[in-house]
């Protein structure tokens, strides 16, 4: 896979999780998991979700964009 299509599929990942952020379809819920509000549940669910992308994200595609590719400096 190139670094363009890489790239582009990184960017996708950061726009739906930036999207996800903000539980807009959970507005007015009244529900309770556990004792919490079902928003809160999802807030804790949608950051553990970030956090293993974002780790994955340091494994495999740090630098993407920024750094250049076959040159020697």
């Amino acid at each position: 896979m190139n670094e363009r299509t890489r790239l582009v599929g990184w960017a996708a990942v950061a726009l739906a999780l930036a999207a996800l952020s903000v539980p807009w379809f959970m507005w007015g819920a009244d529900g309770v998991v556990a004792g919490l509000p079902v928003w809160v549940v999802y807030h804790v669910g949608w950051l553990c979700l970030v956090a293993v992308v974002f780790w994955v994200f340091t494994r495999r595609a740090w630098g993407l964009g920024i750094e250049e590719v076959g040159r020697d400096g």
